[in-house]
């Protein structure tokens, strides 16, 4: 008689065997960025995407990210759709084009076995989707306190030289 441990563990095997990874990917995305960097610590970027594929996936297939470098987990947050999201400090944060590479668990798996001998190592993604990032707004160059105070002294050392100049 066979185990239930046993079979729990061929299942296991099995399914990991024959698991199969997305073919003929579409993807529609959708990205947003915080614009306001006055009033915030952190510059957030977020990515929503629904995948479809010619195959059916399972239910629970996961996905990773890779940005600049960052590794990231692609979150599920319904059929087919997916977010990514990050955050940086403001004085950090680059405006212009973010690639977010999708990479699938065999994609993962290949990625890390390359960068452990070579850091710089790179592997074609499943999907690479653009977040464009126009900037963050920090606040004008000179603060109103600043300006204020500039002209306050400007008209105060123009009325008295005025002042001198009437009493001579």
């Amino acid at each position: 008689m066979v185990s239930k441990q046993l079979i729990v563990i061929f299942a296991a095997v099995f399914s990991c065997a024959y698991a199969q990874s997305c073919q003929n990917p579409k993807v529609e995305a959708a990205s947003f960025t915080s614009l306001d960097a006055t009033v915030v610590t952190q510059i957030a970027y977020i990515t929503e995407f629904t995948l479809q594929c010619d195959n059916p996936l399972q239910e629970n297939y996961a996905l990773y990210a890779e940005v600049d470098g960052k590794a990231l987990t692609a979150a599920r947050i319904g059929e087919n759709k997916y977010q990514v999201s990050w955050t940086e400090e403001p004085a950090k944060a680059r405006s212009g084009v973010h690639e977010v590479r999708i990479l699938d668990e065999e994609g993962w798996a290949s990625l890390r076995r390359a960068r452990r001998s070579d850091p710089a190592a790179t592997v074609a993604p499943l999907l690479a989707i653009q977040l464009q990032h126009p900037g963050s707004y920090s606040g004008p160059w000179v603060n109103s306190e600043v300006l204020a105070t500039v002209l306050s002294i400007l008209i105060a050392y123009t009325a008295l030289l005025n002042k001198t100049k009437i009493l001579a």
